[in-house]
Parts: C-alpha cells; sequence; structure tokens
C-alpha cells in the first residue's frame, strides 16, 4: 500500500532551525515535501496554497508568535495538525499547547532523529 507522502510546513524565525529540521526530515524519510518559512505572516498567507498535512511551529518569534500563528488557525478552523517545536521549557507553555485540538506534540529544540520519527504514531492522515 503506497502512502501519499506527508506535506511538512516549517515555521520558524531562524533559517538555521529550518534547515536543520529539514535536513532531519529528510534523512528520516519522514517526508519529501517540505516548505519552510522565516515569517509566520506569509505562512499564513499561503496555508491554502500549500495545504500542508503538519506544520512544524516554533513559539518565540518576533511580530506573530507561535500562539498568535495557533489563534489565526483557530480562527480559520484550520485543522492541520501542528507539532510545537521551541526552546522554552515551560510547563505552562506544554500546558498551554494542550488547549488546541491540532497540536500533536510539543518538542523542546534540538529535534533528533529519533523525535522526527516517534512523530509518524501520532499523526492522524486518515481523511
Amino acid at each position: 500500500m503506497n502512502l501519499k507522502p506527508i506535506k511538512v510546513m516549517l515555521v520558524d524565525d531562524q533559517k538555521m532551525a529550518n534547515f536543520i529540521t529539514r535536513k532531519l526530515i529528510e534523512v528520516t524519510g519522514f517526508s519529501t515535501e517540505v516548505v519552510d518559512y522565516t515569517v509566520p505572516q506569509e505562512a499564513l498567507l499561503d496555508l491554502s496554497n500549500t495545504n500542508p498535512d503538519l506544520i512544524f511551529l516554533d513559539l518565540n518569534m518576533p511580530e506573530v508568535n507561535g500562539w498568535q500563528f495557533l489563534e489565526v488557525l483557530t480562527e480559520k478552523q484550520n485543522q492541520t495538525q501542528v507539532v510545537i517545536v521551541t526552546s522554552s521549557t515551560s510547563i505552562h507553555d506544554k500546558e498551554k499547547a494542550q488547549k488546541y485540538a491540532q497540536v500533536i506534540d510539543f518538542l523542546e529544540k534540538p529535534l533528533t532523529k529519533n523525535t522526527i520519527l516517534s512523530l509518524k504514531s501520532k499523526l492522524d492522515l486518515a481523511g
């Protein structure tokens, strides 16, 4: 059975963070379709064109942070699954993330091959 490829969107204001995440996604075979944004507003504008299955979202970004990005997704009733990728170790952030139905994981930077691979079991790509 051929599974459809997972389309991934990376949203992180740090180019290097996007580069590293993209490489991990590629070497693990998690996805071959990756688009990345360092400006969250551009990612939000391109959502309907890109139509990702999964968004890797940084929390700490200038202008539009990860929480504001999630609020826009909620307002637009966008059900795209989100993995928060952050350097924050705050328990409050983890608890807040659980309030968003589309957040499937909360990962601390730096990501590893194993953290990327562990996401496969959490993805709900039915439908």
